[in-house]
């Protein structure tokens, strides 16, 4: 199984614009995904879908994504809301009011948590979004499932976008997952960038931006004193693509652009190829 995934899209940053920068990003990689082989089975989209968290920018997205040839699964950012989202995405299911979803792909299954707090940068999870996870988790303890989340639970080094390992939602979120190893890996946004780390005994894969990139600055900050390190850089769009194996989910990062090609699959390259091949069991 091949699944695609999207983040940090931030429709709508440039209001009114119908040639908007975050726009174009999103369309070249969504072009590149329906050009695969192999396509994808879905994609996830993971987040900050829009800027403002406005109805028409919501109804834009709704139209970027009308052309995919594989069904597109989205969860909440902190600059999304709810309501607006519902609007134009009422087929998206819901629960006790959070967009909290199970997606059975045969192959895996997917839980889609809402780590959204209207008028916070940071996550949330509280009890009533913990106790639903922990009951989806105990009804198929056997299942290969996958988390898929806006905010990743961990602190990653980058002083103003990071995740303080004490707020009190990781700790739900942990307790929820706590003895629960049928899930394979989480799948998270927010950071725009690709990160890889191991938590409480899965594996959690941050995708980058559709969006602008967030630099890669681990020096600590001090609030009190800018020091004109680089925040947002434009970096090429970029995507994440997780291959389920069976049993593993190996995460490959790519970007939506023109690559200068060094060497191909020719003549010349066939005996490297085959000897390559040969070496495998």
């Amino acid at each position: 199984m091949l699944i695609a995934q999207i983040t940090d899209i931030h429709l709508g940053f440039d209001p009114g614009n119908p040639d908007e920068f975050n726009r174009k990003r999103l369309d070249r990689v969504l072009a590149a995904l329906n050009a695969m082989d192999p396509r994808p089975d879905l994609l996830l989209a993971t987040g900050d879908l829009v800027d403002r968290g406005d109805e028409d920018s919501y109804r834009r997205l709704r139209a970027a994504l009308a052309d995919c040839a594989f069904p597109v699964w989205p969860c909440l950012g902190n600059h999304d809301l709810r309501d607006m989202f519902s609007r134009s995405f009422p087929h998206v299911p819901t629960a006790d009011g959070f967009v909290q979803y199970e997606v059975d792909c045969g192959a895996l299954r997917f839980l889609i948590l809402d780590t959204l707090e209207e008028g916070r940068h940071g996550g949330a999870f509280c009890d009533t979004r913990a106790r639903w996870l922990a009951e989806r988790l105990a009804e198929q303890p056997d299942r290969p499932t996958v988390l898929v989340l806006h905010h990743p639970p961990v602190d990653v080094g980058i002083a103003w976008m990071s995740t303080h390992p004490d707020e009190p939602w990781v700790d739900r979120l942990a307790a929820a997952i706590a003895g629960h190893g049928q899930v394979v890996g989480m799948i998270c946004g927010h950071l725009h960038r690709a990160i890889s780390v191991g938590w409480r005994g899965t594996t959690i894969s941050i995708c980058p931006s559709t969006a602008p990139q967030v630099a890669l600055e681990l020096a600590p900050l001090d609030p009190e004193r800018p020091d004109e390190r680089p925040m947002i850089i434009a970096d090429a769009p970029a995507y994440a693509l997780h291959r389920w194996n069976g049993s593993e989910m190996v995460s490959h990062f790519e970007t939506a652009e023109d690559h200068l090609v060094l060497a191909r699959f020719d003549a010349r390259m066939q005996p490297l190829v085959r000897s390559l091949i040969a070496e495998r069991p």
